[in-house]
């Protein structure tokens, strides 16, 4: 029997779709490890620093300088938008579903608006936002963060509370002291106003030595405005800030357990990416596959077995 020779093999052609998808996978390998946050909290401590030291008299060598690191430090927040943003694979548009990716983005892609220069204040401002991502990077400002804005609706119960509160001690007190006091108490304003610096409770003394002086009845004023407003509505802002933080740990600990729920130390989000690029991949070998197979048809050639390919014995 002859021996039929073997056929050649032909290369995969390497398809855009597995070259994207080793990119992604590449890109959130660097995004999962600690030293690419370090580097980027480094940076931004570094941008921070710069900031500062543009606020002193500089010779015009040392602003030079300045203006450079200024550009480094742009460059090194677009690749790390860039690297983030890939990091997601065909889906690039699933990296602003996190708030905190859209203020990343807005903050570093405003510095490019056209129009602004480097002596604006509007510039300024956001390059002093930079330090804000600082937040991101740290657990625990992040849970405050998150503790302050979930205690809005409460905060915004506590202060009109407090308005109620003012005005209604603030027309009382106009009531009592409008003719002996009329730079404190003349008006409901200055009434209101100057109950409000009194919550800090700095001027109490000068202001009940004042009172007594006119009515030892006035105490009673003081004192009661002192338990009620100053004390208890504190405390109950006290008392809805830490509620606030605890509901934000609980929301902290619950995304950190679904962020991983297989427990096998990768994230979640990045062994979906991981499985679609792994999908890819095997798209793109069935897809050869394939193609060979329609060529050794259009040859007339039938594909040897391996028992076709093993030498005659001698």
């Amino acid at each position: 029997m002859s021996e039929q020779p073997l056929p050649r093999q032909r290369a995969v052609p390497a398809d855009s779709s597995s070259r994207l998808a080793h990119l992604a996978r590449g890109c959130a390998g660097i995004v999962e490890s600690r030293w690419f946050d370090l580097t980027i909290v480094l940076v931004i401590g570094f941008n921070a620093l710069l900031l500062g030291v543009e606020t002193y008299p500089h010779p015009g060598s040392l602003g030079t300088l300045l203006r450079a690191l200024e550009w480094f430090f742009r460059a090194v927040f677009v690749v790390e938008i860039a690297i983030r943003v890939l990091a997601h694979g065909r889906r690039p548009q699933d990296f602003f579903r996190h708030g905190w990716n859209v203020f990343d983005f807005a903050v570093i892609a405003a510095a490019f608006i056209p129009g602004l220069h480097g002596e604006s204040a509007a510039l300024r401002v956001i390059r002093i936002a930079r330090v804000l991502r600082l937040v991101r990077f740290s657990p625990g400002l992040r849970t405050i963060v998150v503790a302050l804005l979930r205690s809005l609706p409460g905060v915004g119960g506590f202060l009109a509370l407090a308005l109620v509160s003012l005005y209604v001690y603030g027309m009382a007190g106009w009531l009592i002291f409008k003719d002996t006091y009329p730079e404190q108490y003349g008006t409901i304003g200055q009434a209101v106003l100057t109950l409000f610096v009194l919550l800090s409770l700095e001027n109490l003394p000068d202001l009940i030595e004042q009172g007594v002086a006119l009515s030892p009845w006035t105490l009673v004023y003081y004192v009661s405005f002192v338990i009620l407003t100053v004390n208890l509505l504190l405390n109950i802002l006290i008392a809805v800030i830490v509620n606030s933080m605890e509901e934000a740990r609980r929301l902290e600990m619950t995304e950190r357990m679904a962020v991983d729920e297989d427990r096998d130390g990768v994230p979640d989000h990045l062994d979906r990416i991981m499985i679609s690029q792994r999908l890819d991949d095997l798209r793109a070998l069935v897809a050869a596959l394939e193609r060979e197979l329609q060529i050794d048809r259009k040859d007339g050639q039938p594909r040897s077995s391996p028992r076709d390919r093993r030498p005659p014995p001698g």
